[in-house]
């Protein structure tokens, strides 16, 4: 008589055999994309503090509008304000170190909030290039526009009307140099959505349109680009390819299946090692800043902190867990701050 199989012995096999054709970085259960159809009802990263101020704020409109309203504002990030604090760090470096200590109040205000302006048309400008991606990823899902809350022509007509904001604050306050420049800025900030489309390097991208508001800072109070800019842009660069590749190995394995490309593939394997170049890199950049910006050793000492930070993700990130790298991503918004920190206080002991 034949021999009956075991059907669990069976099941077991089949399921070595799948795992054994996964690529090492999904092998771990927490790391492997959830088969549940994703939640659609507001976006996975929101932060839940925020989406409770937006409700208050919008709690005397009627029913209707309040949706609509918070569509909108979802659409731009205001229920996850971590961007623009990602954003802001770098902006205030350059504000400080071109004013030699506390920047004029007219300039600290024009440059926080068109940084605000800037960052929230980047993301309805994102989100309009990624309307056919961001419904294949867990974490995008439920985004307005991917969700079909908000239609195209809405997030275009908010990026152009964030824009003209943004542009009508540098006209209106800053220099000839600066007016210049910001055209640039807004190229960038179009150009970055569909760059993960075409490129495995859209994290530089996004450096260089987040850190495009470091020579407009310098152009604005010295009317000049001196290359202690640029070598604080070049860091910038280097700070939101590393915060940014935190945050794409979130969705590493959606972006995989879509077809997106960003660093967190590129690197593969060699995520964790890169990054830790990256890190270092940035940390010796900084260091030549200050060096050529003759700051004394609070500078010094906040640089010290953000390398322990910068270790600490690194370790917490070793099973590449979603939520591990998310955290890592947030936790960068305390090493852009206590970087500005040490070098407002080195700068006002001189």
């Amino acid at each position: 008589m034949p021999r009956k199989r075991n059907p669990s012995k069976r099941k077991q096999s089949a399921r070595a055999v799948a795992q054994e054709e996964l690529p090492l970085l999904d092998l771990r259960a927490a790391d492997l994309p959830s088969t549940a159809a994703p939640d659609t009802s507001r976006p996975a990263d929101a932060s839940p503090r925020s989406t409770r101020t937006i409700e208050f704020l919008l709690r005397a409109l009627p029913p209707g509008r309040r949706d609509k309203a918070r569509d909108l504002l979802v659409l731009v990030r205001m229920d996850r304000p971590i961007g623009a604090l990602l954003l802001l760090w770098p902006t205030w470096w350059a504000l400080w170190l071109a004013a030699d200590g506390f920047p004029p109040w007219k300039l600290l205000i024009v440059f926080t909030v068109g940084v605000f302006v800037m960052r929230t048309a980047g993301c309805a400008m994102n989100d309009f290039a990624d309307r056919n991606l961001d419904p294949q990823v867990q974490r995008t899902a439920g985004r307005p526009l991917a969700a079909g809350r908000v239609k195209p022509r809405e997030a275009v007509l908010a990026f152009v009307v964030l824009a003209l904001i943004g542009f009508a604050l540098v006209l209106a306050f800053t220099n000839r140099l600066t007016i210049y420049l910001s055209f640039a800025g807004a190229a960038l900030a179009a150009l970055y959505p569909f760059s993960k489309r075409y490129t495995q390097l859209p994290q530089v991208v996004l450096g260089a349109a987040f850190g495009w508001g470091i020579p407009m800072a310098f152009a604005a109070i010295t009317n000049g680009l001196p290359p202690v800019c640029w070598l604080l842009f070049l860091g910038n660069v280097l700070f939101s390819t590393i915060y940014d590749t935190e945050y794409a190995m979130v969705d590493r394995d959606d972006d995989l299946r879509a077809g997106a490309k960003s660093t967190a593939i590129l690197f593969g394997e060699a995520d964790l090692p890169i990054l830790a170049i990256l890190m270092v890199t940035l940390l010796f950049t900084l260091l030549l800043v200050g060096q050529r910006a003759q700051l004394e050793w609070p500078f010094l000492a906040g640089l010290g902190v953000a390398l322990l930070l910068f270790a600490w993700q690194l370790w917490n990130m070793r099973w590449r867990q979603r939520d591990a790298c998310f955290a890592a991503f947030r936790s960068n918004n305390w090493v852009g701050g206590i970087v500005w920190l040490g070098m407002v206080v080195a700068l006002a002991m001189r």
